[in-house]
């Protein structure tokens, strides 16, 4: 067993044009100032952290990492869910997703996917030169407007789009292989890495790829209403990264998990702070803490009633509260005898037949 490291922020959500959240400096500092030990960073804000540049200079990565140290801050993870997002998008989303490509390849969907998976390569670089030994990404979707079987599923058309899927990752796991970096995808509805069973669709068309991982949220299963539990125990060899975020789901008569195109405040299945939902998350950090996780508990925050500066307050006192410390010894070894098998032979009853 090991003891989960952390707490760690996913500084996404906290981004913003005032101070502290317009440096990496002053983001971690405030951080710091939580009582946070790590975070995970996004590549999409130069002015934060400049992706191209980690990827080709080891100075520029020893002075972030220098600079984080200061503070009492590690890097966990980087991270590429929007870039990861438009390594695979289907033409329904194409409008809806240009705003996270720059200028140049808006657009242009061919030239877009080169750049997101340029970028993932260069998340690859950056990540060897950081040290790091897990990335947090999203897998892109194909297949996403095809979830639900009306008209019924087309199988061929299934196939196909995690033939694809498969293809244009299969040299970005490469990359992070080389790297020495395991890639986590994020399950998340509008992905089509969303659940177990298209994780391990995905899994066997990249061959097992020995860099082909889980970020394990339990608000993302949640909200699919899934067993977030058993999910662990399922697939814990492949969980390497894990964002504390919490969630509620409570169904009634006008709407269900699909939300109604409803704002998050109105859904029946919502993110919260933690603490404010429905996640047991005891259970969680204990079947972590069993199997051996070994990366950081992050707090992702999304709550559509809380502010994100209470939120990341409260978040980090409740990460470090549920970190489990890990026994050096068993409660019951004050109880152990010495013992051979001639004594255990005699304890069983069973005669030496030699």
């Amino acid at each position: 067993m090991k003891t989960i490291q952390g707490p760690g922020l996913f500084l996404a959500q906290f981004i913003a044009e005032q101070a502290p959240f317009n440096t990496l400096d002053g983001l971690a500092e405030w951080a710091a100032g939580l009582g946070f030990t790590s975070v995970q960073i996004p590549t999409l804000e130069p002015a934060i952290f400049d992706l191209a540049l980690a990827a080709r200079s080891q100075d520029y990565c020893d002075e972030v990492v220098a600079r984080l140290g200061r503070h009492g801050i590690r890097i966990s993870e980087l991270s590429t869910h929007l870039q990861g997002q438009l390594v695979a998008v289907h033409p329904a989303y194409d409008l809806a997703f240009d705003g996270f490509a720059p200028p140049e390849v808006r657009g242009k969907p061919q030239l877009r996917q080169a750049w997101a998976t340029e970028q993932l390569l260069l998340a690859a670089q950056a990540s060897q030169r950081l040290g790091l030994t897990a990335h947090a990404t999203f897998s892109g979707a194909l297949a996403w407007p095809y979830f639900y079987p009306w008209p019924p599923h087309n199988a061929l058309l299934l196939e196909e789009a995690f033939e694809q899927l498969a293809k244009r990752w299969l040299p970005i796991l490469d990359a992070f292989d080389r790297a020495g970096v395991d890639v986590c995808y994020e399950l998340h509805p509008g992905e089509d890495l969303h659940d177990g069973v298209t994780f391990e669709r995905f899994l066997a068309k990249v061959g097992n790829h020995p860099r082909c991982h889980i970020l394990y949220d339990p608000s993302h299963l949640h909200l699919q209403q899934m067993d977030y539990l058993g999910f662990i125990d399922c697939y814990h060899p492949r969980i390497r990264a894990f964002h504390v975020k919490d969630a509620e789901y409570r169904p009634n008569a006008r709407s269900g998990v699909y939300g109604g195109y409803q704002p998050w405040l109105e859904r029946p299945g919502r993110f919260r702070s933690l603490g404010d939902g429905q996640i047991d998350f005891p259970a969680i950090f204990s079947k972590l803490t069993q199997y051996g996780f070994p990366g950081v508990a992050t707090l992702e925050w999304e709550c559509c009633l809380k502010s994100p500066e209470a939120g990341a307050r409260e978040g980090a006192a409740f990460i470090a509260r549920h970190i489990i410390p890990v026994a050096e010894r068993a409660f019951d070894d004050f109880a152990a005898v010495d013992t051979d098998r001639e004594r255990v032979r005699a304890m069983l009853g069973v005669e030496d037949a030699s």
